[in-house]
């Protein structure tokens, strides 16, 4: 999938579906966005920050984490327009995680 990474539609990051997996595998938007819904630079540093603090604390390999990082988080062109994008994204992707496994449910029970 790609996302558009500024307003003008110049710049734009393809994400895989292990991006996706990790942000779910580490809740990484979780709590993120505060009740306003608004993303701004504050919201990416506090990502930033978490992720840095993930990769600190972890005891076994985070390569998938610190893969995230290089090719998303982190990326040059990554701003705040580029991360309401990802988390847009990442909500439709888990929407049809939601809908494949409730009909996968559906047909093991048929």
């Amino acid at each position: 999938m790609t996302i558009q990474l500024n307003q003008k539609g110049s710049r734009h990051l393809e994400i895989t579906e292990e991006n996706f997996l990790t942000i779910r595998k580490y809740a990484l938007f979780a709590n993120l966005v505060d009740s306003t819904g608004y993303v701004d630079e504050a919201v990416l540093d506090k990502l930033k920050l978490n992720i840095r603090s993930l990769i600190a604390s972890q005891t076994e390999d985070s390569k998938d984490l610190l893969d995230l990082c290089i090719d998303v988080i982190y990326h040059d062109h990554m701003k705040a327009f580029g991360l309401q994008q990802l988390i847009n994204a990442y909500n439709g992707w888990l929407g049809e995680q939601t809908e494949e496994s409730i009909e996968a449910d559906s047909t093991t029970e048929a």
